[in-house]
Parts: structure tokens; sequence; C-alpha cells
């Protein structure tokens, strides 16, 4: 429910990206040749020169993101909600297969499968779900 809409805003902010990145092409040549002539007509050196070229193509670049509202560091948001999403579950996982010492638990794991897998805790030799798992995780790359 928290990564869906995450994951939409994070397609749309790197589509948002990728339709800034001709106009940022053409700003950096007409920048670079701005530079190339004011460093001449003030006898810059090239490291001057090129301070100045990457000091205002940030500048310009960052005035794009505000214009925009798509600044990078937007479309890391997924990550930092998933990631910890992930470490819960997988600790919430793990004690209740390794950390469940009382009987109680460990009868309830052994009768309340579905389908083919009736028994939670004897490994599942058809692979069916791990290999639909890792499926539908490479799907979810991929998209």
């Amino acid at each position: 429910a928290i990564t869906l809409p995450l994951a939409a805003h994070q397609c749309r902010l790197l589509a948002q990206l990728e339709n800034l990145q001709p106009t940022v092409k053409n700003l950096a040549e007409r920048l670079r040749y701005e530079v190339s002539v004011r460093g001449k007509q003030l006898g810059w050196s090239e490291k001057v020169a090129r301070f100045h070229y990457k000091k205002n193509l940030r500048r310009i670049m960052t005035e794009l993101y505000v214009r925009d509202n798509c600044h990078p560091f937007k479309a890391t948001l997924l990550v930092w909600v998933q990631v910890p999403m992930w470490v819960c579950v997988s600790l919430a996982l793990r004690n209740c297969s390794v950390g469940a010492t009382g009987s109680e638990v460990q009868e309830q794991f052994s009768a309340g499968g579905a389908l083919w897998f009736t028994d939670l805790t004897a490994p599942d030799s058809t692979w069916i779900l791990p290999v639909s798992l890792g499926l539908v995780n490479l799907l979810i790359v991929e998209v």
C-alpha cells in the first residue's frame, strides 16, 4: 500500500529528469561557449574557466530541478522505505519460523498450509514458491 504510490512517483520523477536532458545539454553547450569567451576576455586559466563552468552549470541544474520539482534525490525515496520494510519482514519471518520454541506454534506451522504445501515446516520439494517469488521479484525490477 505504501510502496506502489512511491514507485509510481519515482517513475514520474525519472521521466521528468529524462525529459530535462536535452535542455541541460543545450544550456551546457551555451554555457561552455559563454565561459570560454568570458575567460578569453579576462585572461582566465583553463582551471579557473572549468571552475566557473562547473559552478554555473550546478546553479542552472538546481534551478531546473526546482522549476520542474524533480530533484534526483527524490527518486531514492522508494529505497529508503523499502529497505526498512524488507528488514522488518525478514526479521518477523525469521522469528516466526526459527524463534518459535513453543510446541503450539510448531503444530500450527505443520498443519496450517494450503494447496500443495500442507506442512509449513517442511521444505518446498516442488520449488514452486521459490521460483515464483524469484520471477515476481525479477518482474518488479524490470518494470
